[in-house]
């Protein structure tokens, strides 16, 4: 669902289509198999929806309501998988919402493609869908390790070394 605009320019669904299907690929999971839910917003949009959902009225670049919790119960340890889907019959993940302005303004920030942003937001929010968090140490050594191989396999910077460009 695009809300806003410049998301048609940015090409949010080319890059979610990627982005998602280089993840679950890495994962081992069917790509046909499965369904996300994509809310391409501004960030009044998100403002509202991180204060209902999270209670913080503050703006943020990307949020993610799993459809059940995967989340381990041991610190490190790889999610449980989900329910198996069918091409037919689509496994639902979970909706992403991912806003314009705060992903505009930190991929500037941080000199990075708006591009290349924005598929590590996906990549990172559809990583929460399938219950990985970084929260804890341990479980965001897992994540972001993970970010950094799909994001390689996309030709992409590992978006957590800071010694890069």
């Amino acid at each position: 669902i695009i809300e806003d605009d410049r998301w048609e320019a940015a090409g949010l669904a080319a890059l979610a289509d990627t982005a998602c299907r280089a993840a679950l690929a890495h994962l081992g999971l069917d790509a046909e198999a499965c369904e996300i839910a994509l809310l391409g917003c501004d960030d009044t949009r998100i403002v509202t929806l991180n204060a209902d959902f999270r209670g913080k009225p503050a703006p943020t670049n990307v949020l993610s309501w799993p459809e059940e919790d995967l989340s381990p119960d041991t610190p490190g340890a790889a999610p449980h998988p989900p329910e198996a889907g069918t091409p037919d019959d689509p496994q639902p993940l979970g909706d992403i919402a991912i806003a314009y302005e705060t992903c505009a303004r930190e991929a500037a920030g941080q000199g990075k493609p708006m591009h290349d942003h924005v598929t590590h937001l996906i990549v990172h929010g559809l990583l929460h869908l399938l219950g990985y968090d970084h929260v804890r140490d341990a479980d965001a050594t897992v994540m972001e390790g993970l970010e950094a191989e799909i994001l390689g396999k996309l030709g992409l910077p590992d978006p957590y070394r800071t010694d890069q460009g």
